[in-house]
């Protein structure tokens, strides 16, 4: 089999693992936000709401503040950094699975400031863009799908411009033994239903469940956003460690 790693409880050929999230995606994408406030209560929008004003994007400037989402197809992050830098920021919506960029596209047509943002198709492990290309790098619930995480960490470090902001919003580990409890069976027991309700699929769910569990520790993968040279390394727990924002700088 070659280089393995894990697709949620399952082990797979390491070169195997894109192309089964690629699917899993495919099939969640029309729904996928939707399924996001059914699986967090909408917890997930303030999470995603306190990552967008820790990057403070700026409103004016001499230069466009340019910046890459990765993993955004549906583009809510892009929309929310738009709209806080009131149509200063640029940003590059990308992702590797078209069917999610479709969704993001057809979207932005309805939003405030629709011009800001482009949708690209790429890999984050080899990203088609120059050496310091961006002011800010933003990564939501995403991180977790890639592969390789640390070349994509490393492709973050090389798109951005120095002085750049590095933010990843991911699942973490419950460290409250009550809530950590109720969050277990909540995830075991309620979210592969609820995906197999409203998309007509429970797979995905019990993937993205699996996921979360396999993810480091935000310790671990605070020294991994180190390894690939980001300076001044933090994380912040959410609700019970449920989620953490993971935040570094490319000095």
């Amino acid at each position: 089999m070659g280089e393995t790693t894990h697709f949620g409880e399952q082990t797979v050929a390491l070169d195997d693992k894109q192309g089964l999230v690629n699917e899993v995606f495919h099939r969640v994408a029309d729904r996928y936000d939707l399924m996001n406030d059914l699986m967090s209560g909408g917890v997930h929008r303030v999470w995603k709401d306190a990552m967008v004003a820790r990057l403070a994007p700026p409103k004016q400037g001499s230069v466009p503040y340019r910046v890459l989402d990765m993993a955004g197809g549906t583009g809510d992050i892009a929309e929310r950094i738009v709209n806080a830098s009131v149509g200063y920021a640029e940003v590059t919506v990308s992702d590797i699975n078209a069917d999610m960029l479709r969704v993001g596209e057809e979207r932005s047509h309805k939003w405030r400031f629709p011009a800001q943002v482009k949708f690209v198709e790429a890999n984050a492990e080899a990203l088609p863009f120059e050496d310091e290309s961006f002011d800010a790098y933003t990564i939501a619930f995403g991180i977790r799908n890639v592969p390789r995480i640390p070349l994509a960490l490393k492709e973050a470090q090389r798109v951005l411009k120095r002085g750049g902001r590095f933010l990843c919003l991911e699942f973490s580990q419950v460290d409250t033994p009550v809530l950590s409890e109720v969050y277990k069976a909540f995830s075991d027991r309620v979210i592969p239903p609820i995906g197999r309700a409203v998309t007509g699929d429970a797979q995905p769910y019990q993937y993205l469940v699996e996921s979360i569990r396999k993810f480091p520790t935000p310790e671990h993968f605070s020294k991994m956003i180190a390894d690939a040279g980001f300076k001044r390394v933090t994380h912040t727990p959410f609700t019970g460690n449920i989620a953490a924002l993971h935040a570094a700088w490319k000095l």
